[in-house]
């Protein structure tokens, strides 16, 4: 599938093409209108449309909020866009993309389709704007965000090469569970902590985690290093079986399909989008250098351990709840003693079976917020920008059961 968008001027492609041949990534030029685009989209939102939005919209809170929670708030807004509009654009791209759809396995790893460039530029600006609001507010949100945002800007400029091209879109699903996470955080934030909207938006988040990080992810995962396996294979087989004497390797006609010419195609969009999988089969003629696929897998690996983290932390948190002894309930006479001596009936009246799933819930959603924040946004400093499961949380779960029970009146009374 050819790139939706416009082709970039000419004069932009003249200066940026000699920097990525140089870095080696001949697929940029056809895409760096759509990476400063992107990054300029994502700073326009950050320091003026969320500023200048956010107080009409929460005029009780955003106003109220110190210079870091601001700045974090304008990071959440950014956030829930991006993710919000990449996963769109990516599960479009896998559906429509028929191209893509047919690469084989060496297709996958050396081949190139413009949506797919496409989906992977709309990222990498992301990570720009990233990259320098984790520089900026460095003292800030400490060196966890800095880091994140390098990692994920240089394994994702990686596929200009173009190197596994085809994987750009699916591995941006990541980021489907992304949206929850910040409406988890905007609810606390709006004194909504313990809501029925929150609880909603947290069995959701929980799922979709667990759906496209886990499920979705590990399989994928496999995928790409399967393919990336057969691509090493064919390279050192190219190049044990060549000599100093002769010409380079050219793994080309081991990698892609025969009909890439467009031969079988009824119509010239299609011919088009067919030759663009071979357009830049002379700078992956060599094959892929194993350093290259080392790194590609250890930073995947180490992406995927997060998120099984993150969920065991989930689960322990719900074992835990299931772990305490429920309460006793309270005999009619106790009710009466403790009416006389003023103390409280809630103190021993135990939850209702939908209390105890909304609590499960809340507290498992709070405890991914945290986990992954405090590693990627430097929540661990005195001020916590995610409520999480602390004292904060329990004690507003507490209080709102305590009130609604002392509404019941006592038998009696």
């Amino acid at each position: 599938m050819l790139d939706p968008f416009p082709q970039p001027p000419e004069w932009l492609r003249s200066l940026t093409e000699p920097y990525a041949l140089r870095f080696n990534s001949p697929t940029l030029p056809d895409h760096i209108h759509e990476v400063l685009l992107a990054f300029a989209f994502y700073q326009f939102i950050h320091s003026c449309l969320s500023p200048w939005l956010s107080p009409i919209l929460f005029p009780h809170h955003y106003p109220q909020f110190n210079r870091r929670t601001k700045v974090n708030w304008d990071i959440h807004v950014v956030s829930l866009v991006q993710s919000t509009l990449i996963n769109a654009a990516a599960l479009w791209v896998m559906f429509v993309d028929q191209e893509r759809q047919s690469m084989s396995a060496g297709e996958r790893v050396f081949g190139y389709t413009g949506a797919c460039g496409m989906i992977q530029a709309l990222a990498v600006g992301y990570f720009v704007y990233d990259l320098i609001v984790s520089i900026v507010y460095v003292r800030i949100f400490g060196i966890g965000l800095l880091f994140h945002a390098v990692s994920a800007l240089w394994v994702f400029s990686l596929g200009f090469r173009p190197f596994v091209n085809f994987y750009a879109p699916v591995f941006i699903l990541y980021e489907l569970s992304s949206p929850f996470l910040n409406i988890h955080w905007f609810l606390d934030k709006v004194n909504m902590t313990g809501s029925r909207t929150q609880w909603y938006n947290g069995m959701l988040l929980l799922f979709v985690f667990f759906a496209c990080r886990l499920v979705w992810g590990t399989w994928r995962s496999i995928s790409v290093y399967w393919d990336m396996w057969y691509a090493l294979q064919q390279t050192w087989s190219a190049s044990s079986s060549s000599s100093p004497l002769l010409e380079p390797v050219n793994i080309n006609a081991q990698v892609f399909h025969p009909v890439r010419d467009g031969s079988m195609c009824m119509d010239e969009t299609c011919a088009r989008a067919n030759a663009e999988i071979t357009r830049y089969a002379e700078h992956t003629a060599a094959g892929v250098p194993t350093w290259l696929v080392v790194t590609y897998v250890a930073s995947n690996m180490i992406l995927n351990s997060l998120n099984y983290f993150w969920f065991a932390k989930m689960v322990e948190t719900v074992l835990k709840r299931f772990r305490q002894p429920p309460a006793a309930a309270v005999s009619e006479e106790e009710k009466q003693k403790m009416k006389e001596a003023g103390r409280p009936l809630a103190e021993k009246v135990p939850p209702s079976k939908e209390d105890f799933a909304q609590d499960v819930i809340l507290e498992a959603a709070a405890k991914l917020e945290k986990e992954e924040s405090a590693l990627l946004q430097g929540d661990l400093l005195p001020e916590q920008i995610s409520s999480a499961v602390d004292a904060k949380l329990g004690e507003e779960l507490r209080r709102r059961r305590a009130e609604l029970v002392a509404k019941v009146p006592l038998p009696g009374a």
